[in-house]
């Protein structure tokens, strides 16, 4: 585990190198979605979550569902470069026959769901925030989740559910980078007010720039923020971020980057191939 913010960082940055070179091996998509929650996973793998690689399945270990399960390839990154499995899995990434899928799979050493049907993690993390509750243990369980998928109903059913149980142990992280498949969200179905939606539904809300390891560490490292009521996080990110030609960019939702647009990539992230 990493307790500082300039080590934080650097395993953001090996993040989106592992991103970038799983991606254009594999020729696969989901490019920006994965870039827009490396800062997240950064430091949730780094400094946050409760949680020992040697032991994946340790009773006591925090969960992290990440129900946006086509940022597939930030996941694998994290958790090879954190320890889970050696680095050299991710060279198997979307290949036949690899454990490592392009969307989140159970089965994977420190993989808690199988997810990639947007809209049923944080109805699984209630369960298991649930299940915590009642068998009176201290582990906390955390749902990352695109903006895109709070279109979904089965979304605002599980925001229900936390509050009603007193769900203190379960944080929503929301990945508000603004773009979803087909266009932005604005345009696609308009989310705001988003932070007063979740406080009607009960939610202690916490806005944050999802790429400033400082505020992310403060807030996520809190929790809960208040006893009795479920935190959400509204992370507002950049999709594509830390590569300028992604950012913003709906286009990488769905392309690969070639061999020139790799070298660019990686130079802007002042790395070697």
């Amino acid at each position: 585990m990493v307790s500082d913010t300039s080590a934080v960082s650097e395993l953001a940055r090996k993040i989106r190198v592992q991103v970038l070179r799983m991606t254009h091996k594999a020729k696969a998509s989901h490019v920006g979605t994965s870039l827009s929650i490396a800062d997240i996973l950064a430091v949730l793998y780094g400094s946050v979550l409760q949680i020992q690689p040697t032991e994946p399945e340790s009773p006591d270990r925090d969960r992290l569902i990440v129900s946006k399960g086509h940022s597939a390839a930030a996941v694998y990154a994290a958790l090879a470069e954190t320890g889970f499995y050696p680095r050299t899995w991710l060279d198997t990434y979307c290949q036949d026959g690899s454990r490592l899928a392009g969307h989140v799979t159970r089965g994977v050493p420190g993989v808690e769901a199988s997810t990639g049907s947007l809209g049923h993690g944080l109805a699984i993390g209630c369960g298991m925030a649930l299940g915590a509750k009642r068998g009176q243990n201290s582990n906390r369980v955390f749902v990352l989740m695109s903006d895109g998928e709070c279109d979904e109903g089965s979304t605002w059913e599980a925001a229900l559910f936390g509050p009603h149980h007193r769900l203190d142990n379960l944080v929503a992280i929301i990945d508000y980078n603004k773009i979803q498949s087909f266009g932005s969200v604005k345009e696609v179905l308009d989310l705001e007010p988003l932070a007063d939606k979740w406080r009607a539904f009960g939610w202690s809300v916490q806005e944050v720039d999802g790429h400033d390891h400082g505020q992310l560490l403060d807030v996520l490292g809190r929790i809960p923020l208040v006893e009795g009521r479920p935190t959400c996080v509204i992370a507002h990110t950049v999709k594509g971020k830390g590569v300028s030609f992604m950012e913003h960019q709906l286009a990488w939702h769905y392309k690969s980057p070639d061999a020139e647009q790799l070298r660019e990539a990686l130079q802007e992230l002042e790395v070697r191939q």
